[in-house]
């Protein structure tokens, strides 16, 4: 009997302490979808799009409603990589070699990978497709990936996807080799996905899973049957936009089936997000937010956050604090027990969100965050430091939309989330002081955009690779 009860000491200590029970660090599930909004989603509102399996999964997470990421697609990636903002990694565009992530920086794959972890990215990488640059490289164990920022993209220099791939049946780079796979897209990525999980099932290694399918990313296309019955109700392109999130719901379904028939979801953080505003779904249904992806406004930036980690934390509750994509790296670092190597100790910007996963009522100061659009013309970004950006802290939004001059807009978010009212004549204090933080950040960042002037290849790396692979390919470098 003393035997029994000095063993559930450790179980009573741990729930008087409101602390999790679990024996080892988390399984970590990532997925983040693209160019899907936050309005992007029935659980959000929107009256015609049918995701019941990630309305169930709402319902069960802790949900940020207030989370931002930058508003386009591989900035996002870079921030979320490395806890800071993707100027400091030299990505200010998604294209132009100015999509490449700098290698002066520790990423949370390679963070993760030091704790133990073994870890897989199964979608979209977009932060290079150079081999120097790829994810094999940035402290990926399992790499099965499209080129460029989107299946089929080509543009002139590095940042270009295998020759001729759609969305059915596409060739993808598995681990230094392509492959030529069978299917629509997404379904392609999630089965990798899951049948790489089922293999650190049973070695019984954590891993981190970085599920990033290129859907609803135009061109749009999905399997006719996911388009139906969007058919005659919504714009075309929006029917097909919405057939393509409904089939990332039903793979998104199919992954926390698995989770719970392989007993692993009790130990599992899943977070599901999106990695900028709405591309596609903003003329029909944007959550009340102004703008769309490639927007400094709210409808640019603010995403879907649910975050689930049954042995870790409750679900079920909103989380109002802003946070933002930089704080993924210090998060999971310190729910792994992570350790950032001394010479990256100033890297992340990011704050910890597990204080507030445990406690929505933690302590949470105010804080500053910076959207720029970026996608200047090559070689021009000293004359757009105030081009399509906006800075804002927990109350107020200080805007400059268009490329040419200063035309401020300030809104005051709590009482006017829609950003229809430019308040800037009402407080001259909050736009000096916001823009002052804006010319700080800007000194800051401009030493380190170190892909304004780079020379391109002379031919996509990806398409060289795959002509290696299977033959083919120009007599002459391409345009």
């Amino acid at each position: 009997m003393r035997t029994a009860i000095l063993s559930l000491l450790p179980v009573i200590w741990a729930a008087l302490a409101g602390s999790p029970v679990h024996a080892a660090p988390p399984n970590i599930i990532l997925v983040m979808t693209d160019d899907q909004g936050y309005g992007d989603l029935a659980c959000h509102g929107n009256p015609h799009l049918k995701t019941p399996h990630l309305d169930a999964f709402y319902k069960q997470a802790a949900r940020f409603t207030d989370f931002h990421v930058s508003p386009t697609c591989a900035p996002t990636r870079s921030a979320l990589m490395t806890g800071r903002h993707e100027f400091k990694n030299g990505v200010t565009h998604t294209i132009q070699e100015r999509e490449r992530m700098t290698q002066q920086a520790f990423t949370v794959a390679q963070l993760l990978k030091s704790a133990g972890y073994a870890t897989g990215i199964f979608g979209k990488w977009h932060l290079g497709d150079e081999a120097e640059y790829q994810p094999n490289r940035r402290g990926f164990d399992e790499v099965f990936i499209h080129g460029a920022g989107g299946i089929g993209q080509t543009y002139p220099g590095s940042c270009g996807d295998a020759p001729g791939n759609t969305y059915f049946d596409p060739a993808i780079l598995h681990n230094g080799k392509f492959e030529k796979t069978k299917g629509y897209c997404t379904d392609v990525f999630f089965n990798q996905a899951l049948a790489w999980i089922d293999q650190r099932r049973q070695t019984g290694e954590p891993f981190f899973a970085y599920i990033t399918p290129n859907c609803p990313h135009g061109p749009l296309d999905c399997p006719p049957e996911y388009e139906a019955p969007y058919t005659g109700k919504v714009p075309p392109n929006v029917a097909k936009f919405y057939g393509m999130i409904t089939n990332i719901d039903d793979n998104f379904g199919r992954l926390t089936a698995k989770l719970d028939e392989w007993k692993l979801a009790e130990n599992t953080l899943v977070i599901f997000m999106t990695d900028n505003g709405t591309a596609t779904g903003s003329r029909v249904f944007n959550a009340g937010m102004r703008g769309a992806k490639g927007s400094p406004y709210q409808g640019g930036t603010r995403v879907p956050a649910l975050w689930r980690w049954p042995a870790g934390f409750a679900g079920g509750r909103d989380l109002p604090q802003l946070t933002a994509h930089i704080d993924i790296f210090p998060t999971l670092a310190e729910i792994t027990g992570a350790k950032i190597p001394a010479e990256f100790a100033g890297q992340v910007e990011g704050r910890s969100l597990l204080p507030l996963l445990k406690d929505e009522k933690a302590p949470w100061d105010d804080r500053i965050l910076v959207t720029h659009v970026g996608r200047w013309e090559k070689g021009k970004a000293q004359e757009n430091k105030y081009s399509a950006c906006s800075i804002r802290n927990s109350r107020f939004t200080l805007v400059n939309a268009g490329r040419k001059g200063e035309n401020w807009e300030l809104f005051d978010l709590v009482a006017d989330p829609g950003e229809s009212k430019n308040v800037l004549a009402d407080h001259p204090e909050v736009v000096q002081e916001l823009k002052g933080q804006l010319d700080a950040w800007w000194q800051d960042v401009t030493p380190l955009l170190v892909n304004e002037d780079v020379t391109p290849p002379a031919q996509n790396p990806f398409k060289v690779l795959y002509w290696q692979q299977f033959g083919g390919g120009p007599t002459s470098p391409q345009p």
